[in-house]
């Protein structure tokens, strides 16, 4: 058997400024922006170079759904994205205005800072070692 995590949906206020955000300020492709009617679309981003685990930009549609814009996971860093030259994208970033809540460290996995997107969920930013 052969599985994998295809993708992860990121509930968002707005498909355009989620789209805004992780293409035009991070880099990520655009794979899908596919119209569902009533509103809804299919919006799938990818980070630059990655073989797979996209996110699915998902805009909230009732009050339980925009309450957790930002947290969903409780508060805690709930996204990882993965680099290969960690000065390179943390500068990178820093240029574009994303806001990191640390300065990077060392950890015996690799190098890492945790950021956060404008609709405040928290990611780290991680070179492994």
């Amino acid at each position: 058997m052969s599985q994998g995590l295809f993708a992860v949906a990121l509930v968002v206020p707005d498909y355009d400024t989620a789209i805004a955000f992780y293409v035009g300020t991070l880099g990520f492709t655009l794979d899908q922006d596919e119209d569902l009617g009533s509103g809804k679309r299919w919006v799938r981003v990818t980070p630059p170079g990655a073989a797979s685990g996209s996110l699915i930009l998902a805009r909230a549609s009732s009050p339980e759904q925009s309450a957790a814009i930002g947290r969903q996971a409780g508060g805690r860093v709930g996204f990882f994205l993965s680099t290969d030259d960690f000065d390179r994208d943390h500068a990178r970033m820093l240029s574009r205005g994303v806001t990191f809540e640390e300065a990077p460290r060392r950890e015996a996995y690799g190098t890492v800072a945790v950021w956060r997107d404008p609709f405040g969920n928290r990611w780290d930013l991680v070179q492994f070692t």
